[in-house]
């Protein structure tokens, strides 16, 4: 038994390690990009040394694609009933995290730099292609959507139109507008995707939190 948990003291400090690393690369490729950021100011940032650094990644390359690939871990989606309105919420959560949350943003610039370093991976962009069409299996089950909507090719399209809004978002107003972007652009698709019904039950505004919360 002590020798197990003798084996675990070092395990968990490798995993938080690994963690800190990660956070702290993200942080670095948010502020700086792919090419702006380096090695040196990632370990300085994390506090690792040489060899802790290398021991979890190999090079700047792997530690970008980690960073890419998992940039949506640790996100907590909004509450509430599978469907339209979840995946409305969804989507306006995630334009709020990206005013704030240095992982996502990394995650996401890193999907549009990845030419910089050698790749052209979609499983970023899939990822969320699939957790976006799971919402849109369950609008089908309650009737919410319109009979002729294939739920894969709108789930596509939803993180097509994100991400270019984000990125305009991005490039006029530090994305302070993304919120009402995204609510603008589920106002526009709705009357092509939702039933009359569905469409005057939903709200286009993140719940407000209620006092405590």
């Amino acid at each position: 038994m002590a020798e197990r948990k003798r084996e675990r003291v070092p395990q968990n400090r490798a995993i938080q390690t690994k963690a800190t690393i990660l956070r702290a690369a993200a942080e670095v490729f948010d502020e700086f990009g792919f090419s702006g950021a380096s090695i040196s100011k990632i370990m300085k940032r994390a506090d690792v040394t040489q060899g802790g650094m290398y021991f979890h990644f190999a090079s700047k390359e792997e530690l970008a694609y980690a960073v890419m690939v998992g940039q949506g871990d640790g996100l907590v989606f909004p509450s509430g009933e599978d469907g339209l309105q979840r995946l409305v919420d969804i989507t306006l959560y995630l334009a709020d995290q990206l005013r704030h949350n240095p992982v996502l943003r990394a995650g996401v610039r890193l999907a549009v730099e990845q030419g910089e370093f050698g790749l052209r991976d979609d499983v970023a962009y899939q990822a969320w292609v699939l957790e976006f069409r799971q919402q849109l299996r369950f609008a089908r089950s309650k009737g919410e959507l319109q009979p002729d909507v294939d739920d894969h090719e709108l789930a596509w399209i939803l993180v097509s139109s994100f991400t270019g809004a984000q990125i305009f978002s991005q490039m006029s107003t530090g994305r302070a507008d993304l919120p009402q972007r995204i609510a603008s652009l589920w106002r526009y698709l709705l009357p092509a995707i939702a039933t009359e019904e569905a469409r005057g039950a939903l709200r286009l505004t993140l719940p407000q939190a209620e006092p405590g919360e």
